[in-house]
């Protein structure tokens, strides 16, 4: 079930108190991917166009409850007024006097975005006295977040105690594309995990196998896997403890009827600092180790997605960051981007490979969830949904 909708309420002349997720990344001060602030652009607008007097509350890093220049949002207000092609005011605070005074100042179709909300070690806390503070600074709230939507924060949650919360544009467009998903996605459907750890995916995995026809596994998880079957991996990264598990992913997806794919064949090196070889998953010395998958298990993922209807890719084939071991994940971002299927991408690597490509228009969701993304899939409860009414 949806959660009300920012854009049924009325707001015009009243103070609207939104959670957007501006945690972007900085270097030396300097934004260098704007993805988040653009994906807020939507729900702000609309509050801007129908006379709300917008309050904007993020976090950026992990300032661990202390004020940190490193962290401030200044640089994300900057960025904002060039996106918006208006004034964005800022204030040095984050509740408190300061805070009020200036959201009370506002007039209709102004934006104000106070400092970091993590700045106040209550936030991560979901403290009551700090949810009730960033209260007084509204009329109305709205959770414009995902990303965040799986912390159950004050601000994510617990200001929803005491305004009447809305959801906002960018959560409802995350909310029906993984519904879609999870709920009733049109066959075949096949989900494409990679990633590190398959520990980190368990949860996901158990969820997807009952609704999946075809479960493709790659990167270092995929390692796991290989192990249980009794495939040599060298010395690739792997989680020897999991192996039982593992084996019990195998047998579970055989007695449901879902062909799980793992890599046929891989890049291998002795070194992530060295150029790496192409052999069989069946060839792997003692002290090579996998670090992407192969041109053959590339093409046979690219088959499978090909005949999908419904796609689902979280997590790269390989060591992504490194450009020896990069085509596995480009080779997938490819297939997804020419299948004629609904696809969802989530997951800092995929995403990467989609924008690199040029494929972004080519996919149907982009998710800004990570975590919040994969909570959502594995079927649980997201805090920040969760405390919006339904429709």
């Amino acid at each position: 079930m949806l959660p009300r909708s920012i854009a049924t309420a009325e707001v015009s002349g009243k103070r609207v108190f939104v959670r957007v997720d501006f945690n972007v990344p900085l270097k030396e001060g300097v934004i260098t991917d704007d993805t988040r602030i653009r994906a807020a652009l939507p729900t702000i607008e609309l509050l801007r166009e129908r006379g709300a007097r917008v309050i904007l509350g993020s976090h950026l890093g992990r300032p661990k409850g202390a004020w940190n220049d490193k962290y401030s949002l200044a640089p994300v207000a900057v960025r904002l007024a060039e996106l918006l092609g208006a004034n964005v005011q800022t204030v040095n605070a984050v509740t408190g006097p300061d805070a009020e005074s200036a959201a009370n100042a506002l007039n209709d179709g102004d934006v104000l975005l106070i400092e970091n909300l993590r700045f106040d070690p209550r936030e991560e806390k979901n403290d009551p006295e700090f949810a009730a503070e960033l209260a007084r600074l509204a009329d109305l709230y709205v959770n414009d977040a995902f990303g965040a939507a799986h912390r159950a924060h004050a601000s994510t949650a617990g200001v929803a105690a005491h305004l009447p919360a809305f959801a906002g544009l960018l959560m409802l467009g995350e909310i029906e594309a993984l519904s879609r998903v999870v709920s009733a996605p049109e066959r075949p459907f096949v989900a494409i995990l990679g990633g590190a750890k398959v520990s980190d995916k368990l949860a996901v995995i158990d969820n997807l196998l009952s609704r999946v026809d075809a479960l493709i596994i790659g990167g270092g998880m995929a390692n796991t896997l290989l192990l249980a079957q009794g495939v040599e991996i060298g010395s690739s990264l792997a989680e020897a403890d999991l192996a039982d598990r593992a084996k019990g992913i195998l047998a579970e997806a055989e007695r449901l009827g879902v062909r799980l794919l793992l890599p046929i064949d891989a890049v291998i090196s002795d070194s992530i600092d060295s150029v790496g070889a192409i052999v069989s998953t069946g060839q792997i010395g003692g002290n090579q180790a996998i670090f992407d998958i192969g041109p053959a298990s590339a093409a046979a993922f690219a088959d499978v997605i090909a005949t999908a209807k419904t796609i689902f890719w979280n997590g790269p084939m390989g060591v992504f960051e490194q450009p020896a071991f990069a085509e596995g994940t480009r080779a997938v971002a490819a297939a997804v981007a020419n299948s004629h299927g609904f696809s969802v991408v989530g997951g800092g690597d995929s995403v990467a490979a989609i924008e690199q490509l040029g494929f972004a228009d080519r996919i149907d969701h982009i998710s800004t969830g990570g975590g919040a993304s994969l909570e959502y899939i594995e079927g649980r409860t997201l805090p920040g949904i969760a405390a919006i009414p339904p429709l």
